[in-house]
């Protein structure tokens, strides 16, 4: 399996801005620039790789929540999950210091030791979760 995305971006890094688009149709041309990833916090001039990884993080650690309970027998009511990717810098520019995710569930019928293994097996198997610390290769071309 594999997905894609694309990204085109146009002028400076400070003055220029891009676009993100998906297959699927989520982002068709969705507007991402310096503004919306460092000073446009409420996110509402576009998006950012951050807030997306975050998003991703979060649908992905609910999902992955949801098929543990079922394969343990329990079927959710509600899983809700905020993604937290929290961001630093040094003399290289910015890098990720953590992901802190926050769940709020509805589980009928389940325990409180029960959930919490359940959901730390969804926090370690999630796929995004292990391809945050996963090897980048890179081909490049100039035209």
């Amino acid at each position: 399996m594999k997905r894609t995305s694309q990204a085109v971006w146009k002028g400076s890094g400070k003055d220029g801005s891009g676009v993100l688009t998906t297959p699927s149709g989520a982002f068709q041309d969705h507007p991402y620039s310096f503004t919306t990833r460092f000073e446009n916090e409420d996110g509402t001039k576009g998006t950012n790789p951050e807030e997306l990884i975050a998003a991703a993080h979060a649908g992905c650690f609910s999902m992955a929540l949801a098929f543990q309970l079922q394969k343990a027998g329990y079927t959710a009511d509600s899983i809700d999950t905020k993604a937290t990717l929290t961001m630093d810098k040094d003399d290289k520019g910015f890098y990720p210091v953590g992901m802190a995710l926050k769940l709020e569930a509805s589980v009928p019928d389940i325990s409180k030791e029960e959930f919490e293994k359940l959901a730390g097996n969804a926090k370690e198997g999630c796929p995004i979760s292990r391809t945050l610390a996963c090897p980048i290769t890179l081909e490049s071309k100039l035209s």
